[in-house]
């Protein structure tokens, strides 16, 4: 009997420390599969409220921030690159190393606010100097800035590195060089990915509005088809997407894109390119891309509807690509997110907004999307070849104020000469 005893503690203990064990990883979620309907499940319906309330407070917010203009978006940018390099560190670190190594967190916001200068420099540089030419000491001083951005952005990168030797500590070798790799893929895969919606801004808030609303629209659908209807697995990272949905949000996003773009492309404040670094409301011709034309429709149409003819903006063949990327390649943004933290073991990478996790979790397709349209908008819609602004712009970057004033006087020269001579 007492062997029995004996022998029963054991177990006991083990099935306890199996416990222990399950209760730290992430219970997965129900698939969606085997015909059960996500609305048939009642608790689902609070946690839809959630994600309700929350979604229209942050679209409530996103469109007054556009509506403030693009000195405001590129704020909000950075904000939002900010709490995502927050939320991305704390996901690796171990807070007995970190007492050990005192300052070490530092190092990663050093060598993250050294990216954003870099980034930022190269981006906002035409804008800042465009902004500041008035005044003859800040041109000069901004022009200086400009020519040594990169030599300083090297010595700043230069410093962390130093620092990250020099706080190598016996034993905690590992956990240093996993936090120096993951600070370096935090950089890469997500700040210079982010960034491009910047650029975006300034080309004309169009241009970030559209490719980010879009994203929203494929996100908010697919939700709503996937509760109502969803009923066949899409993807195993991701269990709660089903096919109902990525069609549904398909074709939506599709259809979103061609009528958004139309409405978008009626306002001069957001078509109209940035130049500088002001706030005020802008206006310029609209170019072509964003002048109406009109179709005749087919005699068959105006017989069932009253309409001869409708108004198209050629943006809006543009706008199609656009929901076409958002509702079938931007999702594996999520996909792949999702795999990420199935790797992790955790549900979410915050819990900064109420029923969607954290900012990371909003922002995973947001990123390949803004990509996208940056390199569709420079390949596909701007213009190649050299005009009179990109000289300007040239003369503006890489000259002084005399040299600039020397170019004047030549030009004039120069066609005061022709005029003599014709």
């Amino acid at each position: 009997m007492q062997k029995e005893n004996h022998t029963a503690v054991p177990s006991s203990a083990t099935a306890r420390v199996r416990h222990r064990k399950r209760s730290n990883e992430v219970v997965p979620e129900p698939k969606a599969n085997g015909g059960n309907l996500l609305v048939s499940d009642r608790n689902k319906y609070k946690s839809m409220w959630i994600r309700t309330y929350s979604t229209v407070w942050m679209i409530g917010g996103f469109a007054l921030i556009v509506y403030m203009g693009h000195l405001y978006i590129t704020a909000m940018v950075v904000v939002i690159q900010i709490f995502m390099a927050k939320e991305l560190f704390n996901l690796l670190r171990k807070a007995h190393e970190d007492r050990h190594l005192p300052g070490f967190r530092l190092l990663n916001w050093h060598f993250f606010f050294t990216a954003m200068f870099f980034v930022y420099g190269r981006l906002l540089s035409q804008p800042l100097v465009n902004t500041v030419t008035l005044d003859k000491f800040l041109y000069q001083f901004v022009n200086s800035l400009i020519k040594y951005h990169m030599a300083i952005c090297y010595f700043l990168y230069i410093a962390g590195f130093m620092w990250f030797i020099l706080t190598l500590k016996k034993k905690m070798y590992k956990y240093q060089f996993g936090q120096y790799a993951w600070t370096h893929m935090i950089l890469i895969v997500v700040f210079t990915q982010s960034s491009f919606t910047v650029a975006n801004i300034f080309e004309g808030i169009f241009w970030f509005l559209l490719p980010a609303s879009l994203i929203v629209i494929n996100d908010i659908f697919a939700y709503i088809f996937g509760f109502f209807f969803g009923r066949t697995p899409l993807i195993k990272l991701s269990p709660k997407k089903t096919w109902e949905g990525f069609i549904g949000a398909s074709v939506t996003t599709i259809i979103s894109a061609f009528l958004l773009a139309n409405i978008l492309g009626r306002f001069h404040w957001l078509t109209c390119p940035r130049k500088d670094l002001s706030t005020g409301w802008l206006q310029c011709d609209p170019g072509p891309l964003f002048k109406p034309e009109n179709y005749i429709l087919p005699q068959w149409i105006p017989q069932r509807f009253p309409w001869n003819e409708i108004s198209i903006l050629p943006v809006q063949w543009h706008a199609l690509c656009f929901g076409l990327f958002a509702s079938i390649i931007a999702p594996f943004g999520g996909f792949f997110a999702s795999g990420f933290k199935r790797a992790f073991k955790i549900k979410d990478f915050g819990d900064s907004i109420p029923g969607h996790g954290g900012i990371t979790d909003r922002m995973d397709c947001q990123m390949v999307m803004a990509v996208f349209a940056y390199i569709y908008h420079q390949s596909f819609v701007v213009r190649q070849g050299i005009s009179v602004e990109m000289i300007l712009d040239q003369i503006l970057k890489n000259l002084t104020f005399e040299e600039q004033q020397n170019v004047v006087m030549k030009l004039g020269q120069i066609l005061q000469e022709r005029l003599e001579h014709s």
